[in-house]
Order: C-alpha cells, then sequence, then structure tokens
C-alpha cells in the first residue's frame, strides 16, 4: 500500500511538470523509482521511459488540440536523436549502477540550471540546420542512455535553434520526447530486465492526469515561478544522488 501511495503521488507530480512546463518531469521519475520504489538505475531507467512516453503523448494531444505543435520541425529534430537513442538505449543497461547514477545526478542539476536560466520567450527568428542535427543526436542519446525525455534540452533547442515561440516549442517538445522515448524503449525490450507493473501502472495512471492539470496550471501560474520552485526541487534531488554516489 506504500509503494502505491507513493507512486500515485511522484506520478502526480511529474505529471504537473510534463504538462505545464513541457519537460523536467522524466528528471525526477528516476531518482523516485530508485530511492523511494526502490528500483536498480537500469529498471528506473527503463520504466521512466515508459511512463514518459505514456504521459507524453496525453500532454501532447492537449498541446495540439490548441495548435501548438510544429509536428513537421518537431519530426525532423526528432529524427536526428533516433539512433543516438536506441544505440545509448542499448549500452545502458550493460554500464555500472554507480556510473549512471552519478551521470543522471550532473542532468539533474543540468536541467535545475536551465530552468533558472529560461530561455527567451521570443524566436531567434533564424533556422541553424546542422546544429539542429547536433542537439536533436545529442537529446536522443540523453534519453536512451539515461531514461530521460529530455524536455528541459528540447525547449531551448527548439526556440534558439530552430526559432519556435516558446508556446510552440513546449508542445513541439513532447512531440520529440515522445519519438525518442518510443526509440530507446526499442532498444531495451530485449536486454531482459525486470519491471515491476504494480508500480509502474499507477504511477504512469497518476502522471498522466497530473499532465492534464498541469496544462491548465500552466495557465493560472506564472511559468517563471513554476519554473524556478522545480528548479530548486531538482538541485536538491541532484544534491543527494551525488552525496549517495560518492559517500
Amino acid at each position: 500500500m506504500t509503494a502505491l501511495i507513493l507512486a500515485l503521488v511522484a506520478g502526480a507530480i511529474i505529471g504537473l511538470a510534463l504538462g505545464g512546463l513541457g519537460g523536467g518531469g522524466s528528471v525526477l521519475a528516476v531518482p523516485a523509482l530508485i530511492y523511494l520504489l526502490h528500483f536498480t538505475p537500469a529498471q528506473a531507467t527503463t520504466a521512466s521511459l515508459v511512463i514518459v512516453t505514456l504521459t507524453s503523448v496525453t500532454a501532447l494531444t492537449a498541446h495540439a488540440r490548441d495548435g501548438n505543435v510544429a509536428w513537421r520541425t518537431g519530426s525532423l529534430f526528432a529524427a536526428a536523436g533516433i539512433m543516438p537513442a536506441v544505440i545509448a538505449g542499448a549500452a545502458s543497461g550493460h554500464l555500472p549502477k554507480t556510473l549512471l547514477t552519478g551521470a543522471f545526478a550532473g542532468i539533474a542539476a543540468l536541467a535545475a540550471l536551465r530552468m533558472l536560466r529560461p530561455v527567451r520567450t521570443e524566436p531567434s527568428g533564424q533556422v541553424h540546420p546542422g546544429k539542429a542535427g547536433a542537439a536533436g543526436g545529442g537529446l536522443g542519446a540523453a534519453t536512451g542512455f539515461l531514461g530521460v525525455g529530455g524536455g528541459f534540452l528540447a525547449v531551448p533547442a527548439l526556440v534558439n535553434v530552430l526559432g519556435l515561440t516558446m508556446r510552440r516549442a513546449v508542445g513541439t517538445s513532447l512531440l520529440v520526447i515522445t519519438i525518442n522515448s518510443l526509440a530507446a524503449l526499442g532498444a531495451r525490450a530485449g536486454t531482459g530486465i525486470q519491471l515491476d507493473w504494480a508500480v509502474i501502472a499507477p504511477f504512469t495512471g497518476a502522471a498522466i492526469l497530473g499532465a492534464w492539470d498541469g496544462k491548465r496550471l500552466s495557465r493560472m501560474i506564472n511559468a517563471k515561478t513554476l519554473q524556478r520552485i522545480f528548479a530548486c526541487v531538482l538541485l536538491a534531488v541532484a544534491a543527494f544522488m551525488l552525496v549517495d554516489v560518492l559517500v
């Protein structure tokens, strides 16, 4: 019963982040699965991909209804990350637990710093194809390796590299997250990692409901305030994980 309650609470928080900010929620999913629900790092990163994929599809639907998804741009951006996601996803299951945990702590800290220094809300007006390919490939690798959707990286890239407005970048990032997560999941399908679906199912359900609420919450609360609160939480999580690895 305790595991079920923890899964529901953690899932709701992650869904709120994905729905309201277009990313960042998956960075909390992995530590929640490891430290609250006692998954191994390999299990946690794989389960996170399942949770993030289904939640992102839900949030994507809401943003698409408002016309905030650049389908062609997002698909091309995501295409650059498919192979890196597959390769990194296949390799991640063979890495030491401490390396995965330490790398994840670093990504969490990076996500927090990105949120504390938000990207500009106006598009650059310029598209850089080479940078777009590099950004898409790096995002795919991060998704496959660490089980994160990478929205905190995708949104700045979509604004600064592809010239999307912030609102369209948030919606489009969910498309990118979905495609990359599916590719990474495919790579992990034959690795033999065992998952506890009795925990993952309610976790995912709560995250999906939270994503709908997050979309509504983003209309009521200033986005910068949401980002700062979430960034502080991420920094605390990253510090805890680093201490756990080093001590």
